[in-house]
This record gives structure tokens, sequence and C-alpha cells, in this order.
């Protein structure tokens, strides 16, 4: 049958119980989660849920009920319902919400059923849920119509279950370590804390364009400022850049500052944080991604950023020459980029991080791309900063934070000159704050959808967020 045919079917029946005088899109109902129901439970129940099989028997039928904790089978028996509803249940089709009350009873083959004592519906299908929805060619149409991928595919229910759990992991551990959680603004006078491109949005009423956050860096370390020490924020930030399996415009981090400390409190707590996460939620220290085992167990590797690139042949980063020499000797492309940094970074994704599988932090960056970073003791042209890379994916960012004002702004001037697709201001707001004194302070960036990738099992940052952005439908 046709999914028109399918549509005007269900149609019909939505006008048979209409023509009963029975509300089809119904209202409140007492229930409880299907996965609270066990075979010892004596007193009746009442569930409610989507009817996803119906297996009729002429005068009986079994269907299964999901709701979001779980599915259990229920057994609709015309000579106990009576005449009436049963003919009610004929015009029940797969995919329609309904509430029931019954008793709890075993099969023959000891499967958990509800012998269903009333029902009634509360919701009325007509669409057509899909059959076998893994086996769509259009994988987008996941994502597309993200309500049936959570209907009727489980995996998908895990992997977003799983995401809540560790979010909610996050914020225990920090909670329990004394930091708060704040907010900060997502609209930005002025587009800082990241070299990123921004979306760019206006306000009628101030007549100014303002700017969706990049990063809510600068305005946590005003919290620093004011005297808050540790602080938190997962946080919705926006990128005008590209679409891609690690990238989406809208993505969520963990940003978290703590005063007092530097970037190897914030290395500690970084492993002690991901490492609760992974034991909490698959109580074991080792999680398996396709076909490599990462390893979460204590001490985890660190390495510097300069023996990174030494290992690949990179001896002098500075010698543009010899940077491009290893491209050649590699037969990499540089893809026209002529900036040593963008070079290194180039060389860096290619050759380096897919051999970083099990947590890895790579330390000690040079200033010219750490802008808002303390400098290495006695080494000024390098920073006290991490990078953490878990199956080739860097995971977070982090540093001790610069508060010296003075500094600051001549950072803030040296990167006015180079090339941006931002537009390039300095915060002058930020540096007055600093002049009034920000502690010494670590600071921290975790990327929760990444994250979430790696611990799902993931290969798509579109699997692990509920509604990606996608190109117009053709």
């Amino acid at each position: 049958m046709g999914q028109d045919s399918l549509r005007d079917e269900k149609i019909a029946k939505l006008k048979w119980w209409k023509d009963k005088g029975i509300e089809a899109y119904g209202r409140k109902f007492e229930r409880e989660p299907i996965s609270s129901i066990s075979d010892e439970r004596k007193e009746p129940v009442s569930i409610a849920g989507r009817i996803m099989t119906i297996r009729s028997h002429g005068k009986a039928a079994f269907c299964d009920i999901m709701d979001w904790s779980g599915k259990i089978q229920s057994y609709f028996k015309k000579d106990l319902l009576g005449d009436k509803a049963f003919e009610e249940f004929k015009n029940l089709d797969v995919g329609d919400i309904v509430g029931i009350k019954g008793e709890i009873f075993k099969t023959h083959t000891g499967q958990l059923t509800i012998l269903v004592k009333s029902f009634m519906i509360l919701s009325k299908i007509i669409g057509t849920l899909p059959e076998k929805w893994h086996g769509l060619k259009d994988v987008e149409a996941r994502f597309r119509r993200r309500y049936l991928d959570l209907i009727v595919n489980s995996d998908a229910r895990i992997v977003f279950t799983t995401r809540i759990k560790i979010i909610n992991s996050i914020r225990n551990v920090l909670n329990n370590l004394g930091f708060v959680e704040v907010e900060t603004p997502m609209m930005h006078p002025i587009a800082g804390g990241a070299e990123a491109r921004p979306f760019i949005t206006h306000h009628n009423a101030l007549d100014m364009n303002l700017y969706l956050r990049i990063a809510p860096e600068l305005y946590l370390k005003r919290l620093l400022v004011g005297g808050m020490e540790k602080i938190y924020e997962i946080n919705r930030s926006f990128r005008n850049e590209g679409i891609s399996t690690l990238h989406n415009p809208e993505f969520t981090m963990l940003e978290l500052y703590s005063a007092y400390d530097d970037y190897q409190e914030m290395m500690n707590l970084t492993e002690n944080l991901i490492s609760c996460i992974v034991r909490e939620i698959f109580n074991k220290d080792e999680i398996e991604f396709e076909d490599k085992k990462i390893n979460f167990c204590s001490p985890w590797k660190k390495i510097y950023w300069q023996d990174c690139l030494k290992n690949i042949g990179v001896n002098d980063w500075k010698d543009i020459k010899s940077v491009k020499q290893v491209f050649l000797d590699r037969h990499l492309d540089t893809e026209g980029k002529e900036d040593i940094f963008e070079l290194i970074d180039l060389l860096f994704k290619r050759c380096v991080e897919p051999t970083l599988i099990d947590p890895t932090f790579i330390i000690k960056f040079p200033v010219e791309i750490s802008p808002l970073a303390k400098s290495w003791p006695k080494e000024p042209s390098m920073v006290e900063r991490f990078e953490l890379f878990i199956n080739g994916l860097e995971i977070a960012n982090a540093y001790s934070e610069l508060n010296d004002p003075g500094e600051q702004k001549i950072r803030f001037e040296q990167e006015i000159q180079k090339p941006s697709e931002r537009p390039k201001v300095i915060d002058t707001d930020y540096i007055e704050a600093l002049e009034y004194g920000m502690p010494p302070a670590g600071g921290l960036g975790i990327g929760i959808d990444r994250l979430v990738m790696i611990l799902t099992g993931c290969c798509s940052i579109r699997d692990v967020i509920l509604f990606p952005l996608l190109r117009p439908k053709q």
C-alpha cells in the first residue's frame, strides 16, 4: 500500500474516533515509566507510550508499547475488554500513542506482558513510521526528521541518553569541586575569545551590529576579576564556518576558570573529569571505537608540541623552508598556504593527530597562536598551554591565563595586524577589567560534542547533535 493510501486510511480512522465523540488527541494521563515495571509487580499498572507493533490473532492481539524508558508487550483481549472497547482497539495503528491500565503476567514463553483492562487513545498518528530506518539510503533523512529517528532507532536513543548523562556527570563533578555554573551573553559587541568567523546580527533599538559568541572566554574572565573564583559555563557557541563530520556552526562547549591555578592544574582536572565520566557511565577505563580500544587509565601521555614536530621531521619549526621540505618529503599538498603557522597546523593534522589515540596532552605552544595565554617561564616565545587529543580529535584546550593588562594589550595589537575572518577590534573594556586585577588562573575548554562522539562511538558530529544544521532540501 502506498504512503498516500496509508495516510488516507489513518485519516479515515481519525474521523471514526471523532464521529464516536472520542477525543483522538487526549489530555493528562497518570502513568509510570515502563522501565519501572517488573515481574514482581502485584498491583495494577498504568503506562503510556507509542504502539510499535500490532500482532492480531482474531479476538486478541499483542502490541509492543514504548516510552523513553523502555518497551513492554501488552495483551488486548476482546473477552476482557468488551465489544465496544475492542472495536476501538481495531481503529488503532502502529505509531498511535495510548494510555493503558492493566495487570502484569508472563506469557508461556516467559515474556513480561500487561493484560490490558482499559485503554485510551492519546494521540492519533497520520504519518507512517518507517519499518527499516537503518536501511534508508539517505542518511541525512535521520537528521532532518530526528523525531522519527528517535522513535524507531534505538541506537539514536542510546546516544542522546548517554549525552545527557555525560553533561549531568560534568556538572556533578564540577559542583562537588566547588565550581559554580554561570551564564554569559550570547550576543557580543566584539567578536572575541577565539579566532573564527562570527555570525552577525543587528539590534534595531540600539542600531548596532552584534555577534553571536564564538567563545565565552572574555566574559568569564571578567567574573574572575569580580571575585568569582571557580566558575564554569556549558555554553552554546557559534562559528560561521564550514560543515563537516567534525564541525557544526552551532556547538556546545564546557568552559571553566579556576583562580590561583594554572595549566598543570587544568591538566589534572581534565584527566580526572573525563576519567570519572567514563567510569561512571561505562563502568570501565577502556572503551571501543570502531576497531580501536581507547584506554583512559591514568597517567595520560604528555608530549611537547615541538617534540611532535621533530618526530615528523620538522627540526626547526621557525624555518618555513624546513617546514615546506617536510611537505615535499611526505608528498603532501600545502593547499596553497604560505603562513608558517597554517602550514604547521596542516602538518599536525595530517601527520600527528591520527597517531594520538589514547588521551594525550600536547604541551607548550608558540605565543603567536596563543594570545590569551601566559608565557612559559624564562621562554617568552612559548606559552603555558595544552591541547588534549583522543582518537585523533582535539577535545580540549587550556592554559595559564594571561592577567597582565599591559601584555594583553600588546598581544591584541599584534593580533590586529594578522589577516582574519573576523573583524579585529581591541576589547578595551576587557583590558580595563584586567587593570582592576585578575588573579592568576587556569582556564579550560572542552568540546562537548566531540567528547560525546568518542564516548558513544559516533563518527559524525551530526549523530550527537539533536538538530544539526543541514543544507536546504533540494
